[in-house]
């Protein structure tokens, strides 16, 4: 009897194999087991799925089908009933998903901020012209180049330790990394130094952990309810409106930051061209944070015109 209560009971949590990915998967284990008090260690597991975007590891991600390829494998297991709920870094995720799936909740947002890391420079301005900085974040590499048109960008992908790894082993001089993932892994190195989001705005949803569910299962839904977030929520529904009109892909240059303050969102928006070359942004404020999304991306698509979609598009 106690083995078939334990069983109708645990949770099953997919989530990608990396040290930062099991990190918060722990994260929302523990959440539930505070939140539940008939959830413990011993009924929730934590199965470790491997995607396309962790096994091809040598292209950048526009070159192999953009941020779907981290979500594939742990979609299909939602579908199907293998996992329940599963856990992701919500800036991976596209901006629509399968059908009969949806992001039923987001934990409170970590620092938002990219960290600038080097042993040669303590920011992007004191790197030496010529430094060879290493990301695969299309829109590091523009905002890098705007900023810094004398240094040279290399494609650089790999999990939070082997980007480390490479560092030590002076294959680049700098790269980035996001201050919400090392917080969360706990790393503390003198090389990391945190970059303001005035001077390099971070990506859309950086820092926030989403939990997605098959629609129809509401046993998950009920679980990760008080769990949720309610102005971290808003906020990325607001950036993430912004990207879908932005048509954001791994090929698009986009960052994007809001903050709540009372009931009014403040959202900027940056699209670039990846050398860094022509950059358009724009702020605004309002209360609903689908419309206000969609009214920045609406706007920097009118301000940067389609002449400039039409050059990410083409490569120039």
């Amino acid at each position: 009897m106690q083995d078939s209560k334990k069983s109708e009971i645990s949770v099953r949590i997919g989530t990608r194999g990396s040290q930062l990915a099991l990190a918060q998967a722990h994260e929302v284990k523990d959440h539930l087991i505070r939140a539940h008090d008939h959830l413990s260690e011993s009924n929730i597991e934590i199965i470790v799925m491997s995607t396309k975007g962790d096994r091809i590891l040598d292209r950048p991600l526009s070159e192999i089908g953009g941020k779907g390829l981290f979500t594939e494998e742990i979609e299909a297991a939602l579908l199907n009933g293998a996992i329940d709920i599963a856990v992701h870094s919500l800036k991976d995720m596209p901006t629509s998903l399968p059908d009969d799936l949806e992001l039923a909740c987001y934990l409170e947002r970590e620092d938002v901020r990219d960290a600038f890391i080097s042993g040669k420079a303590s920011s992007l301005n004191d790197i030496p012209s010529g430094a060879v900085i290493g990301s695969a974040s299309l829109r590091r590499q523009a905002q890098t180049l705007a900023l810094r048109s004398d240094v040279e960008v290399v494609t650089f992908r790999g999990n939070v330790q082997s980007r480390l790894k490479k560092l030590d082993e002076n294959i680049v001089d700098a790269t980035y990394l996001a201050m919400a993932g090392l917080n969360r892994l706990g790393l503390k190195d003198d090389r990391i130094h945190p970059i303001e989001v005035e001077e390099f705005l971070p990506a859309v949803a950086q820092g926030a952990i989403c939990i997605e569910i098959a629609s129809h299962n509401r046993r998950a839904r009920r679980l990760i309810h008080p769990l949720n977030h309610r102005e971290t929520e808003i906020c990325v529904r607001a950036e993430r409106a912004m990207l879908k009109i932005l048509d954001g892909s791994c090929r698009t240059p986009i960052a994007g930051y809001a903050t709540l303050h009372g009931s009014m969102i403040t959202l900027r928006g940056l699209v670039s061209l990846p050398d860094g070359s022509e950059n358009h942004n724009f702020e605004a404020s309002g209360d609903n944070p689908e419309e206000l999304g969609t009214y920045v991306g609406q706007y920097l698509r009118d301000q940067a015109g389609e002449g400039f979609f039409k050059k990410l598009n083409t490569g120039i």
